[in-house]
């Protein structure tokens, strides 16, 4: 029997390593990182549980001027869409006044909604192994510890078909310019590229979250498809602003890649939203 390989990205007893540290952001993002944490704790005050890093920048591998800062941050109570504006205001002035990035993603969530069932191999899992602790409590001390197996796999990104008509209706609502697409490539090329990833995980045996290491650990097992994902992998990280390439990826690999997801991990469970 063939001896299986353990990839980067493992533990010594082979589950998911926690990517990214405080002490691995670069000098340059130090002060965007201390104004997020400073002003996340204004907005919120008692109602913030916690508030984490994750991307590149927590990793060490952020290049000025072209990574966004990507921010986790958990109420104690479930958001309201009055809590989303602010969370999108605050974005939107760190990318104002910081040259340093190029935009602010922020994920907002309750406590009890990232802790439960459904979420224990999906949001629970994003927290602990690719999330950096910034503010409050670290919720990976109630979550389990996780390998790259089938099960994470379909939790994780088992929801590629019910995406793709939310994704479509995206591109047609987005005006007709480069500037405009460029977002919406980078994030789709991100997004198909971890899910052809995720999809081989298993076989791989290992965890990376650089998009071109993903895109080669997938095209070892679909050398047909290998070109597409090496070519989204590259747009996840310098995108255009190509139309085309967003119709590819709606028309063609996206449905691809959700037929082939499921026949190989199944569909992920439904969730409420």
């Amino acid at each position: 029997m063939a001896e299986t390989i353990r990839r980067p990205g493992l533990d010594d007893q082979g589950f998911i390593a926690r990517e990214g540290s405080l002490a691995r952001v670069p000098t340059a993002f130090r002060p965007v990182v201390a104004a997020a944490r400073d002003r996340l704790s204004a907005a919120f005050e008692a109602r913030l549980h916690s508030a984490y890093l994750y991307g590149s920048i927590p990793r060490g591998t952020a290049r000025l001027g072209r990574s966004d800062l990507d921010l986790f941050v958990v109420l104690r109570e479930e958001p309201s869409d009055g809590d989303r504006d602010a969370v999108r205001a605050l974005g939107e002035a760190l990318d104002k006044e910081f040259p340093q990035i190029d935009g602010v993603g922020t994920l907002l969530y309750g406590r009890d909604r990232l802790l439960s069932e459904p979420e224990r191999y999906d949001l629970g899992w994003f927290v602990a192994c690719l999330c950096t602790p910034l503010l409050g409590e670290d919720l990976a001390e109630y979550l389990p510890r996780y390998r790259p197996d089938s099960l994470l796999a379909r939790e994780t990104n088992g929801d590629l078909a019910l995406v793709l008509p939310r994704w479509r209706k995206r591109i047609a609502d987005t005006a007709g310019t480069e500037e405009a697409r460029r977002p919406l490539v980078r994030f789709m090329s991100r997004h198909l590229v971890r899910t052809g990833f995720t999809l081989v995980m298993p076989r791989w045996n290992g965890w990376t979250s650089d998009l071109l290491e993903m895109a080669e650990a997938f095209a070892a097992h679909y050398p047909q498809r290998g070109a597409q994902l090496r070519t989204a992998a590259e747009y996840g990280y310098e995108p255009v602003g190509d139309p085309e390439v967003l119709r590819t990826y709606v028309d063609d690999l996206g449905p691809w890649l959700a037929g082939e997801y499921a026949r190989v991990h199944g569909v992920k469970a439904p969730r409420p939203d």
